[in-house]
């Protein structure tokens, strides 16, 4: 590579009579050769190539800032970059906008583009929807990375309190974290299933047990088990909720919610039974306490804190309100439609079942949804095949917005393996860094740092830059930009 003020380079000409906007340069980028021209490059003054140009007046210190190497007998300028995202970044100078080639990194081209000097602003809408994906899934394995990395560090200068308060967090949050963190998963698990069966069982009239006043309620044991099973969830709670390190999000959670509902039920009855009888009539403290403790049913969903498939679920619908909301629509319109022919066509009929319009949505909506009880059915030609119609258009519109649905599913499903992976590789790469980074220590360093009695901080202070050195740019401030061998294609 040629060095500025190295003899063999003939000075560079300042005194140039042709404009800028007449000015003709060669960018070798990669090995691709590109052409310029001023008048197309000053358009975006601000843009490293549009700066190339002014600086030929400037002396090599100011041509070699800006690329890595230049002839100045054919005027050209080498840059260890790229070429494929070059080829979509100058595109910017002929049309405005900058479309990203497929099989290109995105972060990759973003770099690029941040080296070019050119904003994202000229980026197309389509390449920014996939460079916001790419870059969410960074920050996701940003943030499970620096999540695995809190929890193995630990900070001295942390009150015992604190500390405590991240054991307790992690032993009931985290079951991947210790053997005896799994235990207790696993416990809350067959409490939640052993909570659900013995509501289901209760309702058996054989197991029942009728009280003094002729009234039938659960079986002792089972009212036991009950109590043993919200006692648990009530103390699982607590613990997790003194040793958050965000309550007000802790309590505002939906699955936190979902647990307040499971174990307020129990209580609120409880505090019914033995001191609204004071305050209103047994009878209606009977009532509101067998409508409470319907309310148990919410305790089902608290599996979803243990079953990954129950949350990609859940995120999958939640990402398939659209076509949910196009289902619901097409149903509403086919069961107005068909509601009202198939009331206007058995109106003829003397032992007709369609009283009216709105009793006929019923009809219209266990016949789209293949259900079919047969308590309303169509006694003329005409209205059978109305029904049969209404079948057929039913089956197609529940179908239509079934396969977008599974998409979201297995798409969700498949990017959380990959990010847990790549939060896994990370972590690998971190601490591969860590080992070469103790290997090249030099001896006198370590005889050093032995006399002056630090090893112990030492070593801590080291390991902890080392698992936080990652390659995700999210876990650093600094920037690095990548040369062409190590860009993706």
């Amino acid at each position: 590579i040629k060095m500025a003020g190295d003899s063999r380079f003939p000075d560079v000409d300042t005194g140039r009579s042709e404009k800028n906007e007449e000015t003709e340069i060669v960018v070798n980028v990669g090995g691709v050769k590109q052409v310029f021209y001023g008048d197309n490059l000053n358009q975006y003054p601000e843009t490293r190539l549009a700066e190339l140009i002014n600086c030929l007046s400037g002396g090599y210190d100011s041509i070699f800032s800006l690329c890595d190497d230049y002839d100045p007998g054919k005027r050209e300028f080498y840059f260890d970059r790229d070429p494929d995202a070059f080829k979509c970044i100058i595109d910017v100078y002929y049309f405005g906008e900058i479309h990203m080639k497929k099989g290109i990194c995105p972060i990759c081209f973003k770099n690029e583009m941040e080296f070019w000097k050119v904003d994202l602003k000229f980026l197309d809408d389509c390449c920014k929807t996939h460079l916001s994906e790419k870059k969410e899934e960074l920050e996701e394995i940003a943030r499970r990375v620096q999540l695995i990395l809190d929890d193995l560090g630990v900070d001295a200068s942390e009150s015992r309190w604190k500390r405590c308060q991240k054991y307790i967090w992690k032993f009931l949050e985290k079951p991947e974290s210790s053997y005896p963190a799994r235990v207790i998963a696993v416990l809350s698990f067959l409490f939640i299933l052993i909570s659900s069966i013995v509501m289901c069982v209760g309702t058996i009239p054989d197991l029942q047990v009728v009280d003094a006043e002729g009234n039938r309620m659960e079986h002792p044991t089972l009212d036991s088990i009950e109590t043993a099973c919200i006692g648990w969830f009530t103390i699982e709670y607590v613990l997790r909720l003194i040793s958050s390190p965000n309550k007000l999000h802790f309590a505002l959670s939906f699955m936190n919610i979902v647990d307040v509902l499971a174990i307020l039920p129990f209580y609120v009855s409880l505090t019914l039974t033995h001191l609204g009888a004071k305050l209103m009539e047994l009878s209606n403290v009977q009532q509101a306490v067998q409508a409470l403790r319907i309310m148990r049913i919410a305790r089902i969903f608290k599996l979803a804190r243990h079953s990954s498939g129950l949350q990609t679920l859940t995120y999958a619908l939640k990402r398939s309100f659209k076509e949910l909301g196009l289902l619901l629509m097409y149903l509403a319109v086919g069961i107005f439609v068909f509601s009202a022919l198939g009331y206007t066509m058995e109106q003829s009929h003397p032992e007709t079942l369609f009283k009216s319009i709105p009793q006929s949505f019923w009809w219209a909506i266990i016949t789209m949804t293949t259900v079919g009880y047969g308590d309303i059915y169509p006694k003329t030609t005409l209205g059978k095949l109305n029904a049969a119609i209404s079948f057929l258009c039913g089956v197609i519109a529940i179908a239509l917005p079934i396969h977008p649905i599974i998409n979201n599913f297995v798409r969700y499903y498949n990017k959380q393996r990959v990010l847990e992976t790549a939060a896994k590789h990370e972590l690998e790469l971190m601490e591969l860094n860590s080992a070469e980074g103790k290997a090249t220590t030099s001896k006198n360093e370590l005889e050093d740092l032995a006399r002056e009695g630090k090893e112990g901080p030492f070593y801590s202070s080291r390991l902890k830059v080392s698992h936080s050195d990652t390659f995700i740019h999210l876990l650093s401030e600094e920037k690095h930009y990548r040369t062409r061998l190590q860009s993706c294609k």
